[in-house]
């Protein structure tokens, strides 16, 4: 059986998400997979409190937007992040769909590596305790 690597969670952009076009602005994006990386790794209980207790960092060292379509304000948008790789690092993709339409908004991959936090040394391979959390083999 193949474990489910990912989350959705609905966001409605507000106000100040805005920029003068009134469109959501681009930065605002980056803030929105994060709140649906956060909750995909709260599912595994390996979000941030955790990968501190572990003694690992995360860092985000690679970041990869495409823009579809513009979101508004008011929008109740769908993103949902998927892990789809952990052995070296930890790469995730994002997808933002309109709610009501299922329309592409935006699509992005991120990528993240282990580093210790007693050395400040990258790991260049992910650390057993993400496999473990994730339920993964390496």
């Amino acid at each position: 059986m193949t474990r489910d690597l990912s989350c959705e969670v609905e966001i409605v952009p507000a106000f100040h998400d805005l920029d003068p076009m009134d469109i959501v602005w681009h930065g605002n994006y980056a803030r929105y997979f994060e709140i649906a990386r956060c909750a995909l790794l709260d599912r595994f209980d390996y979000g941030y409190v955790r990968m501190k207790e572990s003694g690992y960092a995360w860092p985000i060292v690679e970041l990869r937007q495409k823009f579809i379509r513009p979101a508004t304000f008011g929008q109740k948008l769908l993103v949902r992040a998927e892990i789809t790789e952990w052995e070296n690092r930890l790469r995730m993709n994002y997808l933002i769909r309109d709610a009501a339409t299922g329309h592409k908004i935006h699509q992005a991959t991120s990528t993240q590596v282990a580093v210790d936090m007693r050395t400040r040394e990258m790991c260049f391979v992910c650390p057993p305790v993400l496999w473990e959390r994730l339920g993964v083999a390496p």
